[in-house]
């Protein structure tokens, strides 16, 4: 437990640029490749979500035509 080898970060965090006091984030569960917003307002509190497609279902990101591993 204590002293091991630190695990492999499990999520990718992107933060896209935005304006105002707003703070947006992706991010992806890398073993799922789910994609999730975070939403982040200075006087208001914030948010998460999944992200979907046109069908409802879980948002993955791919690369390189190939769902994350």
């Amino acid at each position: 437990m204590f002293g091991k080898e630190k695990p492999a970060n499990r999520f990718e965090v992107e933060t896209p640029k935005t304006d105002g006091a707003t703070t947006v984030q992706i991010i992806t569960d890398r073993e799922t490749g789910v994609q999730y917003l975070l939403g982040m307002y200075a006087t208001l509190g914030s948010g998460m979500t999944v992200l979907v497609d046109a069908e409802g279902k879980p948002l993955l990101k791919q690369r390189n035509g190939k769902i994350t591993d």
